[in-house]
């Protein structure tokens, strides 16, 4: 798992809970690393479970709220870095059905060694879209949180339906409807 991950994530740990948060849960977690990343390092996932075990327990918030509140997050560090990537599209649904064949790419090309899961688009129409998620890591609620931020990011928003098709969260089918524009007057 490529390190702007897990920095990314400490980031937002203080942030939302303090340093003190942050050193808690690194020196509760058992990491080969030590807790030191760097956002081109290449570390393992197994860190990463560590690290959201022990927050969900410091915290008692549950470890699915936790990544989809980080994919949330996350979404505003691709909006910084990579905007011009961002601009290429005009429409979340357009966006999100790319995600394999054009996003990815890009991501590869910037973390050749990237393990990235699988989005395979089921149907597509102007307003909706089916996508399956496939990874060894279940974090399809990070992938929830950028998907509810890419909406935001196009002054839109959408019904979004996970469904579970392996219990394990490995393989999730994402049921998503764009919302219609309601008009707001000022």
């Amino acid at each position: 798992m490529k390190g702007i991950v897990f920095t990314e994530f400490l980031d937002l740990v203080e942030e939302k809970f303090g340093i003190e948060m942050v050193d808690k849960i690194i020196s509760e977690s058992n990491l080969e690393s030590e807790g030191a990343y760097t956002s081109i390092g290449t570390y393992r996932f197994s860190e990463m479970l560590q690290l959201l075990q022990s927050l969900h327990k410091n915290s008692g918030i549950s470890i699915d709220k936790l990544l989809l509140t980080y994919g949330e997050h996350f979404f505003s560090v691709i909006d910084k870095s990579y905007s011009g990537l961002l601009a290429t599209y005009k429409d979340p649904i357009e966006m999100l059905s790319s995600i394999e064949n054009h996003i990815h790419v890009e991501v590869k090309k910037i973390y050749p060694d990237a393990e990235l899961p699988e989005f395979v688009v089921e149907e597509k129409t102007e307003d909706s879209l089916i996508l399956i998620y496939k990874s060894s890591r279940a974090m399809h609620h990070f992938g929830l949180g950028l998907m509810n931020k890419t909406f935001e990011h196009f002054n839109s928003s959408a019904t979004i339906v996970l469904e579970k098709i392996k219990e394990d969260g490995t393989e999730v089918k994402f049921v998503i409807k764009k919302n219609p524009h309601e008009s707001r007057e000022n």
